[in-house]
Formats: C-alpha cells, structure tokens, sequence
C-alpha cells in the first residue's frame, strides 16, 4: 500500500511559489500580448486589401493549426540559428504564446465584430461617424459582449498551455514541480499540490470572470 507523504512537499511551498510566480508573468505577458496581436491579425483579416489580408491569413492559420510544442521549440531553437540572435527560454515562450493566443484571438474579434448587424454600421455612417469612430464607439463594445465568454475560455486555455515551457528549462510551476519531485521522490505529492494550485486559480479566474459577464450584461454598457 503506498503511503501518502505531503510533508516533505509542503515545507518545499516557497520554491513551488516561485515557479507558480513565473507561470503567472508568463502568461499575463502572452495573454496581454495576444490580445493586441488578435487584435491587429483580425483588422488586417476583415481588410479588403489582399496584400494586407494574405499576410493575416498565413499567421493564424499556421499558429492555430501546428501544436505548440513544435512552435516553442522552433522559436527556442530555430530562430537563433535563422536570425542569429540570442533566445531567452522565457522570450522564446513568451513570442510563442503571444502569437498562438493572438492567432486565436483573432478569430474571436473578427466572428465578434461580423456577428454585429450591417444596420448599425449604417447608422454610425448617417450620423457622420468615419470607420474607425463607428468601430470604436459602436461596433467593438457590443462585440466585445459577445466575445467575452470565448476570450475567457481562451484565456484560461494559454494558462494550461504554459505548462510546455519546462520542456526548455524555463522555471515555472511545472518545471519547479519536476525538480522537487526528483529532490523528495514523492511525485504523486507534488504533481496533487500542482494540481491544486492550478484548479484553484483558474475557479478563482472563471467565477470572477462571469461575476464581470453577468455586471456587463446587466448594465449593458461597455465603453472603449
């Protein structure tokens, strides 16, 4: 019968931590850095210009499609032997993850901003708005109410995915939790602590998320 031991882990919590610590900065950079990249790719996708359009095209269809893994090792590996420059294994992941998000991203800002009825750009155009008026005032913050749930899940998503980079040696909660699992020889009590700090964290993130949600479908107002 195996005994459980979460002694030896849990005086072992600060070096967790400051794994834990280094997964969040990673992913409030990819997440805050996707969101600009989602934003642009899908501007330049719904541009009627082909030479803007194709460019778009091109990066979200190869960043949603190819695993990540293989996207961190490229920009780990690859891009220092392409461009000879020196890679970090945080930058490496934090390109990787800003581009992956962004190329999702995207395509929630472009379905959010299509999903918007042609009457109201119509209505902006009468009363004198130009484009980017009419989109900022009118068109985004009633998408945004419908992008909301997805960007959310999305989010919650990049967080898990973060997990890869302790397959390049950067210190997060997971690669932390490797090493104090060789250290102890309890990876059961560790891998359950990890498992715990991440469901926690992510039920926090989810309930204050929908907290927003449901205030902003009761107020029905969102300005930009």
């Amino acid at each position: 019968m195996y005994e459980w031991d979460f002694i030896p882990v849990l005086t072992e919590t600060g070096f967790l931590l400051a794994g834990f610590r280094n997964t969040l900065v990673l992913t409030a950079t990819a997440l805050s850095g996707g969101l600009v990249v989602g934003l642009v790719l899908a501007f330049a996708r719904l541009s009627s210009r082909r030479w803007v359009r194709f460019p778009a095209d091109v990066i979200i269809e190869v960043f949603r499609t190819t695993p990540p893994l293989v996207q961190l090792f490229w920009f780990f590996f690859g891009l220092p032997i392409v461009l000879a420059v020196e890679m970090t294994p945080f930058l490496a992941a934090a390109l990787t993850f800003t581009i992956q998000s962004g190329a999702f991203f995207a395509e929630i800002f472009r379905a959010g901003i299509v999903s918007i009825e042609h009457g109201q750009w119509e209505a902006a155009k009468a009363i004198g708005m130009r484009y980017n008026q009419a989109m900022r005032r009118i068109i985004l913050p009633q998408a945004v109410k419908r992008m909301f749930p997805s960007m959310m899940e999305r989010s919650i998503e990049l967080m898990k995915t973060t997990t890869l980079v302790a397959t390049v040696s950067y210190a997060d909660l997971l690669f932390q939790a490797n090493e104090l699992a060789q250290k102890t020889f309890r990876p059961l009590e560790v891998f359950t602590v990890v498992a715990l700090i991440y469901f926690v964290t992510i039920s926090i993130f989810s309930f204050l998320a929908s907290r927003f949600e449901r205030r902003l479908t009761r107020s029905g107002e969102f300005s930009l």
